[in-house]
């Protein structure tokens, strides 16, 4: 009998324990849902009643608009990759320059395609139409045969920009990779894992590199080896240093090992070998502020210095004739 109402107590008390907890969840999805209300209430309130949302819709559509018009042309583009003029518009060290700005696809190297297409046409078009009846004969077809040249190199040069951007952004953020990789691999992280966090917690401390990694982190995924996702990245920058980063890693990912040490001696070259490069450019500023001091301060400094001489002597001569 003892023992009977002890169970029944047992299961008495698990009753009330499961009943109290279903209370305390249903009390916190409530505080949720009112929390939720009271949001949409005060999102009502900030707008209004006249229309607040309007532009935000219309920014909405526009940015869609644009996004469809982005697509046609990366279509058009890419059914052209392929031919005489895709061959010679997108090659070999076009595609190399957009892989070092991040455009790793097809769809931007077709829309790379239709943007030099569509400004080799635009621009002499638009100088045709201002320069009518103030350039005639030679010099017409020479500004024609510019404006072509212009507009087909515009896009490249803007890749040529970004990409020398994004290489001494890869200089920059190389140290900070190396130490991130050193504490991660010291606290019992896997390389996958190290690259994940790198991927996807320090975006914005190393923006190129976090999202290099990251598409060789999807390309991995996706079936490729080690060596195969990491190779864009160690030949797309032409960075020795990145090169022996990924040496580094594919090595570790095959073999395994411990990597802090060799991290740590390969982190310290790095900053013995910026602190050399910043020592080579403060002495050509050295050397540039040298000419722009000759250029301002001398002249000035004669006058000062021998002004008054000049002023004395000018005087003594003039009083004795």
């Amino acid at each position: 009998m003892a023992i009977g109402a002890l169970g029944v107590l047992l299961l008495g008390m698990m009753a009330l324990l499961r009943a109290s907890a279903a209370a305390r969840a249903e009390r916190a999805l409530v505080d949720a849902l009112d929390r939720r209300m009271a949001m949409l209430e005060a999102a009502k309130a900030r707008t209004g009643p006249d229309g607040g949302e309007a532009p935000a819709k219309s920014d909405v559509r526009r940015g869609q608009r644009v996004e469809r018009i982005l697509d046609r042309l990366s279509t058009i583009g890419v059914r052209w990759l392929d031919t005489g003029l895709g061959k010679y518009a997108v090659a070999e060290e076009d595609r190399r320059l957009l892989e070092q700005c991040g455009y790793v696809d097809t769809r931007t190297r077709g829309l790379f395609l239709s943007a030099r297409v569509a400004c080799g046409i635009g621009l002499p078009l638009l100088f045709a139409i201002f320069a009518s009846g103030r350039m005639k004969g030679g010099m017409w077809m020479v500004g024609m045969f510019a404006a072509f040249g212009l507009g087909f190199m515009l896009p490249k040069l803007y890749v040529q920009r970004r990409a020398a951007k994004r290489r001494q952004s890869v200089i920059d953020e190389l140290p900070l990779l190396v130490d991130m990789l050193r504490l991660l691999q010291g606290v019992g992280l896997s390389l996958d894992q190290s690259l994940q966090v790198v991927t996807n917690d320090f975006r914005g401390m190393m923006p190129v590199l976090s999202s290099e990694m990251g598409i060789a982190q999807r390309q991995f995924a996706a079936g490729r080896t080690r060596e195969q996702s990491l190779q864009r990245l160690s030949s797309g920058f032409d960075n020795e240093d990145l090169r022996a980063i990924v040496r580094l890693m594919i090595q570790v990912d095959k073999h395994g090992g411990a990597v802090q040490e060799p991290l740590k001696q390969f982190g310290d070259r790095l900053r013995e070998t910026r602190r050399a490069m910043l020592r080579e450019r403060i002495g050509r500023l050295t050397v540039k502020m040298t000419g722009v001091m000759v250029l301002t301060l001398l002249p000035a400094l004669l006058i000062v210095t021998a002004g008054p001489g000049l002023l004395a002597v000018t005087h003594a001569l003039s009083a004795r004739h």
